[in-house]
């Protein structure tokens, strides 16, 4: 049986960091990593952001280079189904038992799916496969259907109507963005969509998606119907803590880690988006954007090597859709009272305050070099408008 001191399932972003933070402490431990997937670890971000919008960015700079740059045995196209912790190893689907000293637990998220679709009718876009299956469909005149209006949809919305394809971006809100920014910058947001050709359909969900020959057929929740080349779904996802919950690890809304990101088992840990921590700033929480990804990937590497200080570092997530970015920390929730301020440059900020009128949340509009007067504002928590204004020029 093939035994690892240092064993990882998953072969994402997550996995990459692990195991370049091992490496850091630790040159000699062999580093096993199981992933389900048929590509190597690569940068996700590239594939609804630059492989669209530049030119010089192509596939060669998107694989990560684990294997050769850390040692670590890569297995691909292996699911892992179950955990045995006593015996310290785990199976997989092909039947093989790999054994581990210390277990990492970077299983990323599930997307979800509508309830009535019929099987190869929607993309469900998470994977570099998916990149290449949109790819090769979108070529112009193309129609795509998109439904939902999160980071997937509206990035992937961007990126198509930018190769002269015809989309239409189906979303629940009244307004696209309208579930995280307050509605001036929503509706600023909304109209570079509107003003690219990408039809919007507000308030509207997919009832029923559907084969027509060649043709996909989405019925809207109002019995419009719409007739598409492809149709694409970026719904959301769930954790995967599926192995985690069959082994007997404490689970809720992810798998649940301390400062150190290490299980309810002494030899288990896990990060990335799977994993439920305790953020210096925020409290209790799971993040699935590529700054955490990056970030908790190398700490918890570094972690089961053996470095003993905390993981202390707040993420942050961001997008950029036709050349307009945005970067946020924390909660961004419109339901929330907004104090709307500026940088001093006088790029729009939106800070987001609670009950106390403290903050929990902060949108930087356009605005770079802030992130960590956002993080300090959001650490500091004071509830005096004037110096919460002033905190983040």
């Amino acid at each position: 049986m093939r035994t690892y001191k240092y064993l990882i399932i998953g072969g994402g972003m997550v996995a990459d960091g692990a195991a370049r933070g091992i490496r850091e402490l630790d040159g000699e431990g062999t580093i096993g990593i199981l992933s389900a997937d048929v590509d190597p670890p690569y940068t996700r971000p590239a594939l609804t952001k630059k492989l669209w919008t530049d030119p010089s960015f192509g596939w060669s700079q998107v694989p990560l280079g684990t294997q050769p740059e850390t040692g670590a045995d890569l297995d691909l196209e292996t699911e892992v189904t179950s955990i045995d912790r006593e015996k310290h190893q785990v199976r997989t689907a092909e039947g093989e038992d790999v054994g581990y000293e210390r277990l990492l637990l970077a299983t990323g998220v599930h997307p979800r799916q509508l309830d009535d679709a019929q099987d190869d009718a929607v993309i469900y876009f998470r994977s570099a496969d998916d990149y290449h299956r949109v790819r090769r469909l979108a070529t112009p005149g193309r129609r795509f259907v998109i439904v939902g209006g999160g980071y997937i949809g509206s990035e992937l919305a961007a990126a198509l109507i930018g190769q002269g394809c015809e989309v239409t971006l189906v979303f629940p809100e009244e307004t696209l963005g309208g579930s995280m920014f307050p509605s001036e910058i929503a509706s600023g947001y909304q109209r570079l969509f509107t003003d690219a050709g990408v039809q919007l359909l507000p308030g509207r969900q997919a009832s029923v998606i559907g084969r027509d020959g060649q043709a996909t057929i989405v019925t809207l929740d109002d019995g419009n119907a719409l007739r598409a080349d492809a149709v694409i779904a970026g719904l959301g996802t769930v954790p995967a803590t599926e192995l985690a919950e069959a082994a007997g690890l404490e689970v809720d809304d992810g798998i649940v880690v301390d400062a150190h990101l290490k299980t309810s088992d002494e030899a288990v840990w896990a990060a990335g988006d799977v994993a439920s921590y305790p953020d210096a700033i925020l409290g209790r929480t799971r993040v699935e954007h590529v700054d955490s990804a990056r970030k908790m990937g190398r700490a918890v590497g570094r972690s089961m090597a053996g470095d003993p200080e905390p993981y202390a570092y707040t993420p942050y997530f961001y997008s950029v859709v036709f050349g307009v970015g945005w970067q946020a920390v924390g909660t961004l929730d419109p339901s929330l009272e907004v104090l709307a301020t500026e940088t001093g440059d006088g790029e729009p900020v939106a800070v987001y305050l609670d009950s106390t009128g403290a903050p929990v949340g902060v949108l930087l509009w356009q605005a770079e070099g802030r992130l960590d007067a956002a993080r300090t504002l959001l650490a500091r928590r004071p509830t005096d408008r004037d110096e919460i204004a002033r905190s983040i020029r």
